[in-house]
C-alpha cells in the first residue's frame, strides 16, 4: 500500500464522509503546484475552490501569516488587535464600505447578511417585512439559513423544516423580481456570477433592475461575493463590473489565502445595524487570518495586478474557444465555465481524468470550472491548459 492509499484509509476511517473526495492525499505546496504522498505533481486550477488565491506558501504571505503566529494567535472579541484594525481599513478603503463584520466561511458571512438585513428592517419598519429574495441556481452556504436562501432544489432535502421567509426570482426575468418584490420583502440577495450553479454572469439590464427597483422601496441589496470577489472576476469586487455597490456585500474564499475567514461589509445605510450582543463569532477576526488577509489585499491592489488577471483570463478563454472540443465559456475573469462540445463527455469525467494526469480541476453542473490563483504564471498556464485541452480533445 503507497502512502497516499495509507493516509486515505486512515481518513476515511475517522473523517465522516460528507465530500466526495478524490483520490489525492497532499503533502507540500509551492506556487502553483502540489505535491502528493508518493511526490507526483499536480498543476492546480482550481486553487482549492479560489481560496488559495495566491497560490500555496506564497513567500510574501506565508511570512507576514508566520509573524504574527509568533506574536498573537488568537484572542477574543472582547479585546482589540492591531492586525484586525489594520486589515479592516484596507478592506474598507479598498472597497468603499463603511465597516465590516468578521466571521470565519462565506457561509458565516452570509449568515450575518441575512440577519443584517432582517434587523434593518425590523429597526425601521417593525415586524412583518422580513422575506429575502434570491435567484434560482444560487448558492449561499450549507447552514440551514443559507442552505434556505439557495435556490436549487437539489439542496432542499433531508433538513426539513428549511426556514422560512426566503422566495425565488428567476434570474434575469425583470418581471418575476417585480411580481415577487411585495411589502414583506427586506432585501434582494445575488451572486453577480453564479459560481456553483454553473459560472452564470447575471444580465446588466437585470442587475440595474435589482438595485433600481430595491431603491424605491427602501430594500436592501446583498451582494454574495463569497467566489467572485478579491480580484477573482478581474476588478476586487465583481460588482464593480456592473457599476454597483450592494449595501451589504460579502467575501470569503480567497480573502485570506487559503485561510478561514468570511467578511460582511456594510454601507452608511447598514453599517450600525448590528450592535452589541446582537451578532458575534469567537473566531471572527482571528489575528493569523488578518495577516493573511493584508498580505493578499496588499498584493491584489498593487499596480498592475488585476490587469495581470484580466490579461490571463483573456489568455485562457481565447485558448478554450479555439478548441473544438470546447461549446462554450462563461463567467468573468478567472472565474470560468468550460461546457463541452460533446455532450456525452461529463466534467466529473474529465477532472478525474485531468487529475490522473497531474492537473487539479473544479466542476459546476455539467461545466468544468476553472479558478487559478490569481498569480499564476504564463508558463504554468501553458502546461495546466495543455494536458486539459488534450483530455478535452481525445
Amino acid at each position: 500500500m503507497n502512502s497516499n492509499e495509507k493516509t486515505i484509509n486512515k481518513f476515511d476511517n475517522h473523517v465522516a464522509h460528507s465530500y466526495g473526495r478524490y483520490p489525492l492525499a497532499m503533502k507540500s505546496g509551492q506556487n502553483r503546484q502540489c505535491i502528493d504522498e508518493n511526490n507526483k505533481k499536480y498543476i492546480d486550477l482550481g486553487s482549492g475552490i479560489g481560496c488559495n488565491c495566491l497560490g500555496y506558501c506564497d513567500e510574501q504571505w506565508a511570512d507576514a501569516v508566520c509573524a504574527q503566529v509568533r506574536t498573537l494567535q488568537h484572542t477574543s472579541n472582547y479585546y482589540y488587535t492591531e492586525v484586525q484594525a489594520e486589515f479592516a481599513e484596507k478592506l474598507c478603503n479598498t472597497t468603499g464600505y463603511d465597516s465590516v463584520f468578521f466571521g470565519n466561511s462565506g457561509a458565516e458571512a452570509n449568515e450575518c447578511a441575512i440577519k443584517t438585513a432582517r434587523k434593518y428592517s425590523f429597526d425601521k419598519y417593525g415586524k412583518g417585512r422580513h422575506t429575502i429574495i434570491t435567484l434560482v441556481n444560487s448558492f449561499h452556504g450549507r447552514t440551514m439559513a443559507t442552505l434556505s436562501a439557495t435556490g436549487q432544489d437539489v439542496f432542499h432535502n433531508y433538513f426539513f423544516p428549511f426556514l422560512e421567509g426566503f422566495v425565488n426570482v428567476e434570474a434575469n426575468n425583470i418581471n418575476d423580481l417585480k411580481e415577487k418584490l411585495d411589502d414583506t420583502v427586506c432585501a434582494v440577495m445575488l451572486e453577480y456570477v453564479q459560481g456553483e450553479g454553473g459560472v452564470i454572469a447575471l444580465d446588466e439590464e437585470f442587475v440595474d433592475a435589482v438595485f433600481e427597483l430595491c431603491a424605491q422601496k427602501d430594500i436592501l441589496v446583498i451582494a454574495d461575493e463569497v467566489q467572485t470577489g478579491i480580484g477573482r472576476t478581474g476588478k476586487f469586487l465583481a460588482g464593480e463590473w456592473y457599476g454597483k455597490k450592494a449595501d451589504i456585500t460579502t467575501l470569503a474564499k480567497g480573502i485570506a489565502g487559503g485561510i478561514p475567514m468570511g467578511a460582511c461589509l456594510f454601507n452608511s445605510k447598514t453599517k450600525d445595524v448590528l450592535t452589541a450582543g446582537t451578532h458575534g463569532s469567537t473566531f471572527g477576526g482571528n489575528p493569523i487570518a488578518c495577516a493573511g488577509g493584508i498580505a493578499v489585499i496588499d498584493r491584489i491592489t498593487g499596480e498592475g495586478f488585476l490587469d495581470e488577471v484580466n490579461e490571463k483570463a483573456s489568455y485562457i478563454k481565447t485558448m478554450l474557444e479555439e478548441s473544438s472540443a470546447v461549446k462554450s465559456v462563461s463567467g468573468k475573469g478567472m472565474m470560468i465555465g468550460i461546457t463541452l462540445a460533446d455532450e456525452s463527455k461529463k466534467a466529473a469525467d474529465t477532472a478525474k481524468k485531468a487529475l490522473e494526469k497531474g492537473l487539479l480541476v473544479l466542476t459546476a453542473k455539467e461545466k468544468v470550472r476553472l479558478l487559478p490563483p490569481l498569480n499564476i504564471t504564463y508558463d504554468e498556464l501553458n502546461d495546466g491548459m495543455k494536458i486539459l485541452l488534450d483530455i478535452l480533445e481525445e
